[in-house]
Order: C-alpha cells, then sequence, then structure tokens
C-alpha cells in the first residue's frame, strides 16, 4: 500500500513569531514619556508606543513584537530614530529593553499571549 502524500505548506508565508497586542499598545500609551516623564502635551505631543529594536525579536525589514514597546511623547520617539537607540539610552539614562520587559510584565494584555521567546543575544570576545 503507497502512503498518502503529505499537503505542502504554503512556501514562504508563516505566522510571525512577534506578539500583536492591539490593547497593550493602547495601555502603553497611558503612561508617561520614558525619557522625560510628561504624560503628552502640546510642545512634545502625544504619547506614542516606541517599539524598541536593537536586541529584540525584530529583524531587517520586520517589527518587534508589541511587547518590546516603551512610551515615549513623539517628541523624543522621533529622537530614538534618528539618533539611534545606544545614543538615545546613553542620553536619557535608560535601558529602553528593561522597561519593555518590565512594563510587558506588569500589563493585563499579556496573558493573552504566550510567553515570548528571550531575544538571542551576541556573544563578543
Amino acid at each position: 500500500m503507497i502512503p498518502k502524500r503529505k499537503k505542502a505548506g504554503k512556501l514562504g508565508v508563516r505566522a510571525a513569531p512577534q506578539i500583536r497586542s492591539a490593547g497593550h499598545l493602547q495601555w502603553i500609551r497611558g503612561h508617561c514619556c520614558a525619557a522625560c516623564g510628561t504624560a503628552g502635551d502640546m510642545l512634545r505631543g502625544k504619547i506614542e508606543a516606541a517599539h524598541v529594536r536593537t536586541g529584540t525579536d525584530g529583524g531587517m525589514g520586520l517589527k518587534p513584537g508589541d511587547n518590546w514597546t516603551i512610551p515615549l511623547c513623539a517628541h523624543h520617539h522621533r529622537d530614538q530614530h534618528q539618533i539611534g537607540e545606544a545614543e538615545f539610552e546613553t542620553i536619557f539614562g535608560i535601558d529602553m529593553k528593561a522597561i519593555a520587559a518590565a512594563l510587558w510584565a506588569k500589563s493585563p494584555h499579556r496573558r493573552k499571549h504566550p510567553a515570548p521567546a528571550a531575544p538571542a543575544t551576541t556573544a563578543t570576545a
């Protein structure tokens, strides 16, 4: 007897491993800016959920999961992209990845998602 032929999966199409949570993003926007502490105003702009890219589950052309977000006013969100994350963290004395992880741990929306895999770390010699 010949075994059944298995059905081939769609090539190049797979579920993104990143967490997507509109509720979590809205919850993040309810916090003060992680850089300056403002609650959003006419000068600095509204609070936005800024994705932390360095050392997270994003990639080339792939936005990181929503669990890797921090609250930034529009002004500082722009700065984050313009000067780069490493320089941004140095200037403001913050650890964006640690803030994002702490916020995700407290988020009321995290229970709706499986635990994210820890981002890969690169070893340096």
